[in-house]
């Protein structure tokens, strides 16, 4: 009896390891699992760590939550995640102004974290276009009306969800590859731009395409360009920057998940291999495209690489241009 129940558990260990592709992580996770998001709710970074928190519940066998704690361009909810237990219970899903946001911010000691060396990448999630939008009235349409009404003397703004996140990097490298001067309004998110938006108090925003995908359907909002080096899936008539005639501006925006400094590489080779396989299920991919974004996956160095390449290349550009916080 003792010897089939030890074949037993023998047998439900094995199949357990086949389930996770070979990778085992032991007794984890022990307790709920949290997704730090440093932004608030509602927005497609908070949407699209909710959907992957919803895949990983049903195959890590305990509730994977998303802890929502905003402020200061994400850099509060990045630090906080860079000083907790390393046990894999507590992780981060972050877009690229992780990388961006403390090079251009001046932050206070408690808002700091070591962007290079201070977690351990799990996996690449997913890539997102940014878009340059316009509200109807201002009557740009183009990259060239854009310029020309800069250069002609009129005073023009554009949103950005913050000071260091990708799209004020942007909309900084573009003013001065243009020579143009177009005023930076930094808002908390990209909720928060688009009322404004409409209502014309700021004439562009720079955003991702989830929150402007119906007004640019309706017409409520003009699509400019995109500042990805290649075109969006979601939006393919539309021409980049870089094919509207300024061939250096090229930035698109990209989401990782983050655990902190010394996670066992068990289980950050557990989690990376069940989110490779959760971003294979067509309704995940359905999902991400209904927010502008396309899955990526892959090894969790490809998410230290990116995260490295950009703040190389970044850090010299922010530099160069003086882009600073606002």
């Amino acid at each position: 009896m003792e010897l089939t129940r030890r074949l037993f558990i023998g047998a439900a260990m094995a199949a357990a390891t086949l389930l996770a592709g070979g990778v085992q992580a032991d007794g984890y996770p022990s307790k709920p699992v949290s997704i730090v998001v440093s932004y608030p709710p509602g927005g497609d970074v908070d949407a699209i760590a909710r959907l992957f928190a919803d895949k990983l519940t049903s195959r890590l066998g305990q509730p994977v939550i998303v802890e929502n704690r905003p402020g200061a361009a994400g850099t509060i909810g990045n630090s906080y995640v860079s000083r907790a237990k390393a046990d894999g219970h507590t992780l981060l899903f972050t877009p690229n102004t992780f990388t961006t946001a403390p090079l251009v911010m001046a932050l206070p000691k408690e808002s700091r974290y070591d962007v290079l060396d201070g977690f351990e990448p799990v996996i690449l999630a997913s890539k997102q276009s940014v878009l340059l939008v316009a509200n109807p009235k201002s009557g740009i349409t183009s990259v060239a009306d854009l310029v020309s009404q800069s250069r002609d003397g009129k005073r023009l703004s554009y949103a950005s969800p913050g000071a260091g996140s990708p799209m004020h990097i942007a909309a900084e490298w573009l003013n001065s590859a243009a020579d143009i001067k177009v005023l930076h309004i930094p808002y908390r998110g990209i909720g928060p731009i688009i009322p404004d938006l409409l209502a014309g108090h700021v004439d562009l925003g720079y955003v991702v395409y989830g929150p402007v995908a119906q007004l640019i359907e309706s017409g409520q909002l003009v699509p400019v360009a995109v500042t990805d080096p290649e075109r969006s899936p979601v939006l393919p008539e539309l021409a980049t920057v870089a094919e509207q005639g300024y061939d250096q501006v090229r930035l698109g925006a990209w989401h990782g998940l983050m655990a902190p400094k010394g996670t066992d590489d068990e289980v950050v080779r557990l989690l990376n291999q069940h989110l490779n396989d959760i971003l294979q299920l067509p309704e995940v991919a359905e999902q991400l495209a209904s927010f502008g974004a396309v899955p990526v996956g892959g090894e969790p160095e490809a998410l230290g690489a990116i995260n490295a390449d950009d703040h190389a290349r970044l850090s010299a550009l922010i530099e160069q241009l003086d882009i600073r916080g606002s």
